[in-house]
């Protein structure tokens, strides 16, 4: 069933039956885009934590607007062995309710409007037609709202009927508006005075006007006369003064109250279908729902909560427990006993240590009972609500494993993270390893190794680094020195084709270095003869010349070579390590 915000009151109490007769409902939800920043892949990493998991959603996803939540209800037939479903697709909307509402800002992503545009989606339906909602801090404020303007007489609010018999004495109006309080006044003088006219119909003016009429009116006629606020059709606020008896006169207070509340109802919206699936206690599913959650509870419950206990030492957890959410409890020392006062920390006395402790708890303990319906002040130290946390022991500074288990099995396999890709898995079940290790033989994307195998890589790595720290810089200092000697000595040749230059060994990688080098010896070491000096062509210089630099090149290869010669054999710059 298709519900837009025309049909959503005609339809509402189908949407409730359904779920009042459910065993169990699906929920699905479109959004205007999925992330702000980060690509989806980078957003949901598979080495996330759930903690990361949730704050990259929080952060890089919460801007988009969920604008179609569907909902589907199951009910299992007994007699036929089957199940009926009841489908509802709702178009949703933050349309502003008055002028003092929520101007809802969000962003949208060009390849999901694409998507949904390609899918059939009709946006009109929610821009032009999707029903309007509130988050609960949005209703409280409003529902503020309007019980302000029943204790003030409605001075400046919108669309609203109040009967002014609040204000027993006399306004103080400011100069500028003396003169057009006057007239009104003697506009409603002349109204009551009139036996035709029932009505009087003001001008539009201002807020702070309307307000000023209201407080004099309510002083000046606290019986006789009602009045109203309306807008015209160009949404121009003006008030309407009626005569009216006291029966009237509370009819006309029922009538707006009932208005308000319809009001009220309206501005919720679908705020009220969420309230119902919550409040009915009954299994809600989703496929792959992180997402759909996060935007429902954001949008039509509260803001998302963030973490609210970073830091579990002792002096800054009772500091945190003193800060809202939570409300520190009222203690007092028994008759003889010395009392502790926490604004002289005294840590690390073990008394004062369980003390604060104590109060710890009792914050904790108590912030728990203010999500039960009704709200409990004081939570129990044999709660319901405590069991959960019975016997266990709090494990510090282990992130996969939150505490030891004193009543049962403990987790079987602890994660400890090296890195984004990397982690130390420890099975509590030795024979377990031989197995993990061998399904790795199997995978793509992953492979294990036992710690030994581990620390023997890591240590391997070591050697070859420090290898290379003291080695390598003095061979990569010698090559260049060659190759400087080489550059000299065959700077003024100019080779065929087939010949290597000292450019090409070095600046491109058409031999291997290895290979190179040994081209390299042979043009140094030997060698340069007679005869291949006279082999070159025209440009080369004379076979003297030749001759000379031949031997200023044996010199210098000489002064190089601690042994007299460059060695034979080809080292390379790096040696590189089997696994990295």
């Amino acid at each position: 069933m298709e519900i837009i915000r025309s049909n959503f009151k005609s339809n509402l109490h189908k949407v409730y039956q359904a779920i009042e007769e459910a065993d169990f409902f699906a929920i699905d939800g479109e959004f205007s885009g999925i992330s702000d920043g980060p690509s989806v892949t980078a957003l949901t990493n598979g080495f996330d934590t759930p903690e990361e998991r949730y704050q990259k959603l929080k952060k890089h996803s919460m801007d988009f607007l969920l604008f179609q939540f569907g909902l589907c209800t199951f009910k299992y037939d007994y007699t036929d062995s089957k199940y009926i479903t009841k489908s509802f697709n709702f178009y949703v909307f933050p349309k502003p309710f008055n002028r003092s509402s929520p101007d809802v800002k969000f962003v949208c992503q060009s390849s999901s409007i694409d998507f949904l545009a390609s899918q059939g989606f009709d946006f009109n339906k929610v821009f032009r037609n999707g029903i309007p909602y509130l988050n609960q801090e949005e209703e409280r404020q409003l529902r503020e709202q309007y019980d302000e303007k029943r204790l003030q007489s409605n001075g400046a609010g919108a669309l609203s009927y109040t009967s002014p018999n609040t204000s027993k004495c006399p306004v103080t109006i400011p100069e500028d508006q003396k003169k057009f309080i006057d007239q009104v006044v003697e506009k409603i003088e002349d109204l009551l005075q009139s036996e035709e006219n029932k009505s009087l119909d003001l001008e539009p003016c201002t807020g702070f006007q309307r307000k000023l009429i209201y407080q004099t009116l309510s002083w000046k006629y606290p019986k006789g006369i009602h009045v109203e606020t309306l807008e015209t059709e160009k949404k121009e606020r003006y008030i309407v003064i009626s005569k009216v008896d006291e029966e009237e006169r509370k009819r006309r207070e029922q009538q707006k109250h009932a208005k308000e509340q319809e009001e009220l109802n309206d501005a919720v919206g679908f705020s009220r279908v969420i309230h119902a699936i919550a409040n009915s206690g009954k299994l809600v599913i989703g496929h792959n729902m992180l997402l759909d959650v996060m935007h429902t509870v954001h949008q039509f419950y509260c803001p998302l909560p963030s973490d609210i206990i970073n830091n579990t030492s002792l002096a800054e957890l009772e500091k945190r427990l003193k800060e809202t959410p939570f409300n520190p409890p009222k203690v007092e020392s028994a008759e003889g006993f010395p009392s502790y006062d926490t604004a002289s920390e005294q840590l690390h006395e073990a008394g004062y240590d369980a003390y604060i402790t104590g109060l710890c708890f009792i914050s904790m303990a108590n912030y728990l009972g203010s999500f039960l319906s009704p709200p409990k002040i004081h939570v129990s130290a044999r709660s319901k609500l405590i069991e959960p946390f019975f016997n266990k022991l709090f494990l510090m500074r282990v992130m996969d494993i939150p505490y030891l288990n004193l009543e049962g099995p403990d987790c079987n396999i602890q994660i400890s993270w090296i890195n984004d890709t990397s982690a130390f898995v420890s099975l509590s079940q030795p024979e377990q390893v031989p197995i993990a290790v061998n399904t790795s033989r199997y995978a793509e994307s992953y492979r294990i190794q036992t710690y030994a195998e581990y620390v023997g890589t890591k240590h391997e790595e070591k050697q070859i680094k420090r290898k290379w720290t003291e080695d390598s810089w003095k061979e990569v200092e010698r090559k260049r020195l060659n190759t400087q000697c080489i550059s000299y000595a065959l700077q003024n040749h100019c080779y065929h084709a087939n010949s290597l230059t000292a450019t090409s060994t070095v600046g491109k990688r058409n031999l291997s270095p290895s290979q190179a080098e040994g081209v390299l010896e042979a043009r140094v070491s030997g060698e340069i003869s007679d005869t291949e000096l006279e082999q070159t062509d025209p440009c080369a210089e004379s076979l003297s010349e030749g001759r000379k630099k031949a031997k200023k090149l044996k010199r210098m290869k000489k002064d190089l070579s601690p042994t007299g010669s460059i060695s034979d054999s080809s080292a390379k710059l790096f040696e590189v390590p089997d696994t990295w």
